[in-house]
């Protein structure tokens, strides 16, 4: 800290307290009755705030702490977990924790340090980092059921058929899609494959 911004400190502790707390001349600063007595009392307290400043430097020298992710329950199995058990490995003092959920997490406001989630569906005051490959994804249906309607082509052919659909607990709607359904299975009640 420099002198003027010390000096500047300490004024507005005094004005604060209401007491003179060092006698300033042209050559010297020495602390009033007042500034002895407060040294007195809190200046043992300076070596141990110094003493824990520098052990919280060693966090800067190896890698620590608890990192907590929201994910999907795919990308949390699938791609997280994979790559995670080298890196504790390589650092034991760094603990994870995984929260599986399906939607769409204020990661900030549940005090999580990164979100996954499949897709490019990202609110807007964040960063969205890709972590995995493209996912291919399928459309399962009896040949019973497709015997009675077209086979699907795109994800749009899906609009008419009847599908279960994913409700996203933090939308409130159906995962969204290009036709804000997107078929997880279709079936028509009989047995196939």
């Amino acid at each position: 800290m420099s002198q003027s911004a010390l000096s500047q400190t300490v004024r507005q502790l005094e004005e604060g307290l209401g007491l003179r707390l060092l006698s300033r001349s042209t050559r010297s600063v020495a602390p009033t009755e007042a500034g002895q007595r407060l040294l007195d009392s809190i200046g043992s307290q300076f070596s141990e705030i110094e003493t824990a400043l520098g052990r919280l430097g060693e966090l800067r020298d190896r890698p620590a702490g608890t990192v907590r992710i929201s994910a999907g329950e795919h990308p949390a199995v699938s791609i997280l977990q994979p790559r995670l058990a080298p890196l504790l490995s390589e650092y034991p003092d760094i603990h994870v924790e995984i929260s599986v959920d399906y939607g769409l997490t204020d990661i900030v406001a549940s005090r999580f340090d990164a979100g996954v989630r499949l897709g490019e569906r990202v609110a807007k005051d964040m960063v969205a980092v890709r972590i995995g490959p493209d996912m291919r994804m399928a459309v399962v249906a009896s040949p019973a059921f497709l015997a009675e309607r077209p086979v699907p082509r795109v994800p749009q052919d899906l609009i008419g058929h009847r599908c279960i659909n994913m409700r996203m607990p933090t939308l409130d709607d159906i995962l969204p899609g290009s036709s804000r359904r997107t078929a997880i299975s279709c079936g028509s009640g009989s047995r196939g494959s």
